[in-house]
């Protein structure tokens, strides 16, 4: 982690420009995770001599890049992770598709189920034994090229629900080969960012609104935002 991924930070909680391929957390890959690194990104920064307290509120898929918020504090975890629950954190994303025959804007329900063998959402389109309703509604915000962006407000957070959603309608995300994208990104990331946030904060109870520039070392990218 690079101080410059900070991008919002008190006393309370932290706000982290996640990059395509860091991980939110430790996994049996065993690879450095950014809440170990950010934990010793503080310790040395503020010259703390205990431990670090930081605690995850929300996951990010690892190839997805974007906003991730930690706490810093017990009580602002544990309202930060009730308030996600409760869905009042408000969650905007962008997605990079291929030129794809899709409306310009729809609201997407499907029933998601979490196949633990590949890693991976089946997708059905009525209610089915074992899988969760997922919600979005996206909207073409730019016409690339090749490419269309789409900005997404998610109203369930599924595992893999976006890639797995727009995959089903036969747009998948730019480099998503788990989900139908022909190619590869070069940094073996997918064009998914998680944008924006919009919550109440837990302890200061002011509105927190926070927007996460595009990843820099892509064009594509790069040009979604001129």
């Amino acid at each position: 982690m690079t101080e410059d991924q900070i991008v919002y930070e008190d006393n309370h909680l932290m706000v982290i420009n996640k990059k395509a391929g860091q991980l939110v957390q430790g996994d049996k890959t065993g690879d450095e995770s950014l809440l170990e690194s950010i934990k010793n990104f503080i310790k040395r920064r503020d010259a703390k001599p205990g431990n670090v307290f930081l605690g995850l509120v929300h996951r990010i898929d690892r190839p997805t890049s974007g906003l991730v918020i930690y706490a810093k504090t017990s009580k602002s975890l544990t309202r930060l992770t009730q308030m996600v629950k409760n869905r009042e954190v408000k969650k905007t994303y962008w997605a990079i598709v291929g030129k794809e025959l899709i409306p310009q804007n729809q609201r997407l329900i499907h029933y998601l189920k979490k196949n633990e063998k590949n890693n991976k959402a089946i997708v059905f389109p009525k209610p089915t034994e074992g899988a969760k309703e997922a919600v979005l509604t996206y909207t073409v915000i730019k016409s690339l090229d090749n490419y269309l962006l789409l900005e997404i407000d998610l109203e369930t957070g599924r595992h893999h629900q976006i890639r797995a959603q727009l995959s089903k309608i036969g747009a998948p995300i730019k480099g998503d080969l788990k989900y139908g994208s022909p190619r590869s990104n070069p940094d073996g990331g997918i064009s998914l960012h998680a944008r924006k946030l919009e919550f109440i904060h837990p302890v200061t109870k002011e509105k927190i609104q926070i927007t996460a520039p595009v990843p820099q070392n892509d064009a594509v990218w790069k040009a979604c935002e001129e």
